[in-house]
This record gives C-alpha cells, sequence and structure tokens, in this order.
C-alpha cells in the first residue's frame, strides 16, 4: 500500500488480530519491516479517540497495538536531501502553533539506513524550527521533559509522514508512543 496515512507497530504475535481490529477504521497493508503495519484511513484524526474507546470498551485491544501514529503531512522521498526539503515544508505550517512553546521531533525510520539519520534528522528539524520561531520574534524551545508538542515523524521505505501532537493528546493517547 503506497497511500497510508497511518503507521501500526503491532505487540507480538498480534499481527492477524491488528489487522482485524483495523480494518474497521480503513485499509490496512503489510509492509516489509516486523510487526509494522501501515494504513490508509479516511479520517486519521478521529483515528486515536476511536483506538482510546476500542481499549476501554476491549483491554484485549490494548495487547495488539504498541504503537498507532495517524500523520497529516505525506511525500514521497529519493534522497536525504528531499527528505529535507519536504519535512520543512511540512513542519512550517505548524510554526503558529510552537511559537513560545516546547517541543522536540521524535523520528522512527524504517529504511533508507545508512543514508537518513534519524537523530540528525531530528536535530535537522528541531534547529530549523528554533531559528524560524526565532526570526518570527517567539521562540521557542526544545525540551525533552513534558513538552508542550511533539513532532512525530515516521517513515517506512520512501514514504515520510509527519503530525503534531500536544502535551494533552499525548496524555490521553499512550499508544502513540512517541517517547
Amino acid at each position: 500500500m503506497h497511500d497510508w496515512n497511518v503507521v501500526v507497530t503491532v505487540r507480538e504475535g498480534a499481527f492477524v488480530r491488528a489487522c482485524r481490529l483495523l480494518q474497521a477504521m480503513g485499509r490496512v497493508g503489510r509492509t516489509e519491516f516486523f510487526n509494522v503495519l501501515v494504513m490508509r484511513s479516511d479520517d486519521p484524526e478521529q483515528l486515536p479517540e476511536w483506538l482510546h474507546g476500542r481499549m476501554a470498551d476491549d483491554p484485549e485491544a490494548a495487547d495488539v497495538i504498541a504503537r498507532l501514529v495517524p500523520l497529516t503531512c505525506l511525500f514521497n522521498f529519493q534522497s536525504p536531501g528531499a527528505f529535507e526539503k519536504n519535512a520543512v515544508e511540512a513542519v512550517s505550517r505548524w510554526v503558529p502553533s510552537l511559537a513560545g512553546k516546547s517541543f522536540h521531533a521524535r523520528m522512527r525510520r524504517r529504511g533508507f539506513k545508512g543514508r537518513l539519520s534519524s537523530m540528525d534528522e531530528e536535530r535537522f528539524l528541531d534547529e530549523y524550527l528554533l531559528e524560524t520561531l526565532e526570526k518570527a520574534g517567539s521562540p521557542g524551545r526544545i525540551s525533552f521533559d513534558d513538552p508542550d508538542f511533539i513532532i512525530a515523524v515516521e517513515t517506512v521505505g520512501t514514504r515520510a509522514g509527519l503530525s503534531l501532537w500536544s502535551r494533552d493528546d499525548l496524555m490521553r493517547y499512550p499508544f502513540l508512543g512517541l517517547d
């Protein structure tokens, strides 16, 4: 599946059950990466609330899904430079939300080994945002201890997705697993 907008990590031995559970909210596809699924949801912004409700009603659902991250900005890339160009364009739309706030980027990379470093790209995006916020006159700050926001960056092969999550989101949806 090439048009996914959600990345899911399933718990050991729960692959088939995870697929069945998630099919209620969209198309689910396999990846070449162990226990990693991708999904196309028509309403990715509602998916965390749906899963939160399912986990409250059916505790077994929590035994199936290790991480689920809906993504709002998606793109394909063929090089580190293309990744950075598209990632900067994606995070730029969140500058108003990050003004005067604490944040950091968290990347989970699957594929592109040796060509794209999660730590380097996290630092690159953090520095870009800090500089942009400073120029706008509303500096932000990097914090790994209870930040106001976390920028999720997920890659599977040569496709990437990003989304912005608030402290409240992270507390309500622990299955995001961003830190």
